[in-house]
C-alpha cells in the first residue's frame, strides 16, 4: 500500500515527539485514523467521550508537560466541539495543535453534509496559525509551522486536512523547485535577559522600598530559590496568583497565600500595605486586589513584553526569563536592615492561619467543604498531580490545600471553564501513569462532563502502573460560586431554577463503573475517606456531601458588597443560616455588620 498524506502526517508527529493524540472518530478523518492504526500506537490515540474533552486533554497535556498537546476531530460538529478546550489553551497561553478534517475539496462551497467554514470557525482561537493542506507537498511545512508557532507563541494552532488530501499519495522527496518549501521538525528557545540599565533602575526602585511585596505567578516557575533570596534581602512578603500557587511552598512565614477574590486575608493585607511591588511572571486579572495604582512603585518581570504594565502601572519593566532576571538583579539589590514590615507580614500570616484553622472547623450541614480540602493536605502523595475545576472548589483549593513541593496543579485560569478537572487529570495520568492523580470538582462540573470521563477512567485504569486516580466531588446540589455571585454582584437572591443541581449518587455511580466510591457526610469520616482513597487498588470517587451555605467571600470584602449579599440573602427563604455564616466570617476579619 502506498504511503498516504495521512501516514506522512502521523510520521511527522513522531518527528515532533508527540506521544499521544486526543481525538474522536468521524468519517472526515477516517484516513488519519487508519494511519494512526497502522502506526501501532506511536503516537497513541486517546479517545475521550467528546471532542471538547479531547481539546481539554490536549490543553492539560501542554500544562503538565510543557510540550504541545495535539487533538484531532472531524469536520462540522467535531470541529465545533473543540472550541472550548482550544480557547482554554489560548487564554492560558499553552501550545496545542488541532488537526481537523474537512469534506472533500471538490465539495467545498456546495453546502455539503457537515460542511462548515472552518477558517471562519477557528480564525480567532487559532489566529496565529491556521492553514488548510491543499496538496501533499504542503503537509510537512504546514505541520512544522503549526507546531513551531504553537511552541514559540504558546498558543493553539490548527491544520485543516480535507478528506481527499488525507487519502492522496504522500510525496516522500520534495522537488527542489519554485513554490515548494522544505522544512524540518525543529525548534529552540532563546535565553532572554533584561538590559543592564533596566536592571539597575529596577534595583534602585526596589532598594528604596520600605514595604516591599512580591506577586508571583506561574511564569516564576524555576526561580524559587531566587525569589527566596530577594525576600530575604528586601525584608519582603510574597503572595501568589491562583495559577502561581504551585510555584512556591506556602509554609514560610513571609508567604501570605493566594491573592484575589478567592485568596487569603494575609494576601489582601500585604497588597493594601505595601509601598513597592515586584511582579514576577504574573498577569493576574484581579486588578482590584492589587495595590491602588497611586500606592506603590512597581517593577515587573515577564518573558512576554506584551503583558508588562498591562494590569498595574509599572515604573521599570524587565523583559526576560524570571530566573535569569532575578539572578542578574540580586547582586544589585541592597539589603534592607529594617525588618518591621516583614514582621507585620509574619503577624498577618499567623492571623490568617489561625483564622483558616477556625473556619475549617465551623459547623455546617452536614459537612464543611473547607474541612474536606484542608484535611486532604495531610494525604496528598509527594508525587501527585492535581487538577482543579472551576467553582467553589477553586476557593477551597486556593485557601486550604497545602501542595507538597514540586506537585503540579492546574485549572482553567483565564477562561475559567467548568469541566476541566477530569480531562486535565486524565492527560496528566496518561503522561505519567506511575504517579497518582487527583481531580477536585463540584457537582455541577461533574454533571457537565465529569461523569462521562469517569467512563474513560474506568476503561483505562488497569493499564496504569499506579492505579491511584482520586476524584473529589463536592456534592452541595448547587452551582455554588454563581449563587454567591448573584448575591454579591447583583444583590439578588439565589434563583433555584438556574442554580439547583439535580441529586445524583456519585459514589454509587463509581461503583457501577467498577471503581471505588466513598460517600462522606460527617466530619469524623473525612480523614478515613482520604486514607482509603489514596491506598485503594483502583480509582476512587470521594463524594463529600457539603453545605452550600458556607460563604464564598473575598478577604476583607468591601462594605457595599457585603450589603449586597445581605440584601440577596434576606430575599431567600431559609437565607438566615447563610446570613449568620457571613456575619461570623466578617466579624472574624474585624468587620461589624450587625
Amino acid at each position: 500500500m502506498a504511503r498516504t498524506v495521512a501516514d506522512a502526517l502521523v510520521a511527522r508527529l513522531r518527528d515532533w515527539e508527540v506521544a499521544r493524540v486526543f481525538g474522536y472518530a468521524g468519517d472526515g478523518i477516517d484516513p488519519l485514523l487508519a494511519a494512526l492504526h497502522r502506526a501501532g500506537g506511536d503516537p497513541e490515540f486517546v479517545q475521550p467521550r467528546h471532542e471538547e474533552m479531547a481539546a481539554f486533554m490536549a490543553s492539560g497535556h501542554a500544562k503538565y508537560t510543557g510540550a504541545p498537546g495535539v487533538c484531532l476531530a472531524t469536520q462540522g460538529p467535531g470541529a465545533i466541539h473543540l472550541l472550548n478546550g482550544l480557547y482554554d489553551a489560548k487564554l492560558d497561553r499553552r501550545p496545542v495543535v488541532a488537526v481537523v478534517g474537512q469534506v472533500v475539496s471538490t465539495a467545498l462551497g456546495t453546502g455539503y453534509l457537515q460542511e462548515v467554514d472552518l477558517h471562519a470557525l477557528f480564525k480567532d482561537v487559532c489566529g496565529q496559525y491556521l492553514q488548510t493542506v491543499f496538496a501533499p507537498e504542503q503537509l510537512p511545512v504546514l505541520l512544522d509551522n503549526a507546531m513551531r508557532t504553537a511552541i514559540a507563541e504558546r498558543v493553539p494552532t490548527c491544520l485543516i486536512v480535507p478528506h481527499d488530501v488525507q487519502r492522496a499519495d504522500a510525496v516522500d522527496e520534495l522537488p527542489h523547485s519554485h513554490g515548494v518549501v522544505p522544512s524540518s521538525a525543529v525548534t529552540a528557545r532563546p535565553r532572554v535577559v533584561p538590559a543592564q540599565e533596566d536592571l539597575r533602575r529596577a534595583a534602585e526602585v526596589l532598594g528604596r522600598g520600605r514595604r516591599v511585596a512580591l506577586l508571583v505567578g506561574r511564569g516564576a516557575a524555576g526561580a524559587e530559590r531566587e525569589i527566596a533570596e530577594v525576600v530575604e534581602k528586601l525584608g519582603a512578603g510574597v503572595t501568589a496568583s491562583l495559577v502561581g500557587k504551585p510555584v512556591l511552598p506556602e509554609d514560610p512565614p513571609w508567604h501570605t497565600g493566594v491573592m484575589g477574590h478567592l485568596g487569603t486575608t494575609a494576601s489582601a493585607e500585604l497588597m493594601a500595605g505595601c509601598d513597592t511591588l515586584l511582579v514576577v511572571g504574573c498577569n493576574d486579572p484581579w486588578t482590584e486586589f492589587y495595590p491602588r495604582p497611586d500606592q506603590a512603585r512597581a517593577v515587573q518581570i515577564d518573558i512576554e513584553a506584551r503583558v508588562v504594565g498591562s494590569k498595574y502601572p509599572v515604573e521599570v519593566p524587565l523583559v526576560g526569563d524570571a530566573g535569569e532576571a532575578l539572578r542578574a538583579l540580586l547582586p544589585l539589590l541592597p539589603r534592607n536592615e529594617d525588618r518591621s514590615w516583614q514582621e507585620e507580614v509574619f503577624a498577618s500570616v499567623a492571623r490568617w492561619r489561625e483564622l483558616s484553622g477556625r473556619r475549617v472547623r465551623d459547623p455546617a450541614e452536614p459537612l464543611n467543604p473547607e474541612l474536606v480540602v484542608h484535611l486532604l493536605s495531610g494525604h496528598i502523595p509527594l508525587d501527585a498531580q492535581v487538577a482543579v475545576d472551576v467553582g467553589s472548589v477553586t476557593y477551597w483549593y486556593a485557601r486550604h490545600l497545602a501542595l507538597p513541593v514540586g506537585v503540579p496543579a492546574h485549572t482553567s485560569s483565564y477562561l475559567a471553564s467548568m469541566g476541566c478537572a477530569l480531562p486535565y487529570a486524565l492527560a496528566a495520568k496518561l503522561h505519567a501513569p506511575d504517579r497518582p492523580a487527583l481531580a477536585l470538582a463540584g457537582d455541577g462540573a461533574m454533571q457537565m462532563n465529569g461523569l462521562l470521563e469517569l467512563i474513560t477512567v474506568a476503561d483505562r485504569w488497569r493499564s496504569w502502573a499506579d492505579p491511584r486516580f482520586v476524584v473529589l466531588v463536592l456534592h452541595n446540589r448547587d452551582l455554588n460560586e454563581v449563587t454567591w455571585e448573584q448575591r454579591e454582584m447583583e444583590g439578588d437572591p439565589r434563583f433555584p431554577a438556574s442554580q439547583r443541581v439535580p441529586e445524583f449518587p456519585y459514589a454509587r455511580y463509581a461503583e457501577l463503573l467498577g471503581l471505588r466510591g466513598l460517600r462522606v457526610d460527617s466530619p469524623d469520616e473525612v480523614d478515613r475517606a482520604w486514607h482509603e482513597a489514596f491506598t485503594a487498588d483502583r480509582p476512587v470517587v470521594v463524594e463529600a456531601v457539603v453545605d452550600p451555605a458556607v460563604p464564598l467571600l473575598a478577604p476583607h470584602l468591601p462594605e457595599g458588597k457585603a450589603e449586597m449579599i445581605y440584601r440577596g440573602l434576606d430575599q431567600e427563604p431559609g437565607g438566615e443560616r447563610a446570613r449568620e455564616q457571613v456575619l461570623r466570617q466578617r466579624a472574624e476579619e474585624g468587620h461589624d455588620d450587625r
